[in-house]
């Protein structure tokens, strides 16, 4: 073992020697049957040492972690060679930070090593330009040559769940609007004259919101899966700003709550795409409404540097410890089953299409603050 362990917030963080994993490697390798048999399996198959490293793959995780050949991943442990975005956070790597308590692909190996046999769903949100994989996770614990390992299958089942999340959202979203135009339709047939002009206004209202919230679910569903374009034009950041404050006053969301913008004309060119730039804006801004108390002002802010163009989202409340350790996965809600795209997509779309950075600090005295940061000129992917 190695002379000094980092600290860990959760799985033990102790690694195997080079040598160690050298000659499990080489022990395990030598099941012909085991590799020939594994490598015809569409899931990932890995078998991990006691400290949860890898000492043998199929070529199945080769594809899905980009690999050039299964031996780049040994010695690694999951979450690592997935490019998890926790598994750099502390020394220890994957399993050792305080979110992978909550990760149920740490949780199935340890229960494995414990009680042989595990399974469960988990979710792991990728470094790479926001990406979401969600697993099936199945372990279970065997003895090789007198030494523990365990046996963990990973079955991608993303596309299930991102099919599912997005019917029920966009299910929810578009009957609510739809439900809303017709009741005001009703009113203006059977209403006073006096009461069209007003009516007719709110019916435009809900129509402009369901045109929206149908390509917004589309222009998710094609980021998902890899085939949204961008199209970034000159834009001033204070117009779009103050658009999607306007838009927000009207929104159910606002009731009994003030939306103030803090935002000053910005010296150069910003370029980037405006309609994906304002869904992030949205999802933010109506995020921040809903966590509110009525009489609460969410605060919108723009500031500029050299380089950079940041929007901020702030509210009064703060977010329990548990939900902030999760709120960027897209299986994660505060809403309910099916519901609370909206971080998942702003991070999706801002790191994957807009070229850009999204984090958010929560704690008592400040309350919650998203940050949005983009380039001045737009660099998809960067």
């Amino acid at each position: 073992m190695t002379d000094t362990t980092p600290d860990t917030r959760f799985a033990p963080a102790e690694r195997a020697p080079a040598a160690a994993i050298q000659r499990q490697t080489a022990r395990v390798g030598a099941l012909h049957l085991l590799t020939m048999l594994a490598d015809s399996l569409p899931q990932i198959l890995l078998i991990l040492n006691h400290e949860r490293q890898i000492v043998f793959a199929n070529k199945a995780l080769a594809a899905a972690a980009g690999l050039e050949s299964v031996e780049d991943a040994y010695g690694l442990r999951p979450g690592e060679v997935l490019d998890c975005l926790h598994a750099t956070e502390l020394a220890g790597g994957c399993g050792t930070t305080e979110a992978c308590r909550g990760c149920n692909v740490v949780r199935v190996i340890l229960a494995a090593q414990a009680s042989k046999t595990a399974a469960a769903d988990g979710h792991i949100l990728r470094r790479r330009k926001g990406a979401a994989l969600d697993l099936r996770a199945q372990a279970t614990s065997v003895t090789l040559a007198g030494e523990e390992y365990v046996f963990l299958s990973l079955t991608d089942i993303s596309s299930d769940n991102r099919r599912r999340a997005l019917e029920r959202i966009f299910f929810h979203d578009v009957l609510n609007t739809a439900g809303g135009l017709r009741q005001a339709v009703g009113l203006l047939r059977g209403g006073p004259p006096e009461a069209q002009e007003e009516l007719l206004e709110v019916i435009d209202n809900l129509s402009r919101n369901l045109l929206d919230e149908i390509r917004a679910q589309q222009d998710l569903a094609l980021a998902e899966s890899d085939e949204l374009t961008p199209h970034p034009v000159a834009t001033d950041p204070v117009a779009l700003l103050r658009e999607i404050a306007e838009q927000y006053r009207r929104h159910e969301a606002c009731c009994d709550r003030r939306i103030v913008v803090d935002a000053a004309p910005i010296e150069g060119e910003f370029v980037s795409d405006p309609t994906l730039l304002g869904r992030v804006l949205g999802n933010l801004v109506k995020n921040a409404l809903e966590a509110s108390a009525p009489g609460e002002s969410t605060t919108l802010i723009l500031s500029a540097r050299a380089d950079t163009v940041e929007f901020r989202v702030h509210n009064p409340a703060v977010m329990p410890r548990e939900v902030q350790l999760q709120i960027f996965q897209r299986a994660f809600s505060t809403k309910g089953p099916g519901r609370g795209l909206g971080t998942y997509g702003a991070k999706l779309l801002t790191e994957r299409y807009l070229g850009g950075r999204i984090r958010f600090v929560s704690e008592a005295g400040l309350g919650t603050m998203f940050v949005a940061a983009y380039p001045r000129r737009s660099a998809p992917g960067a």
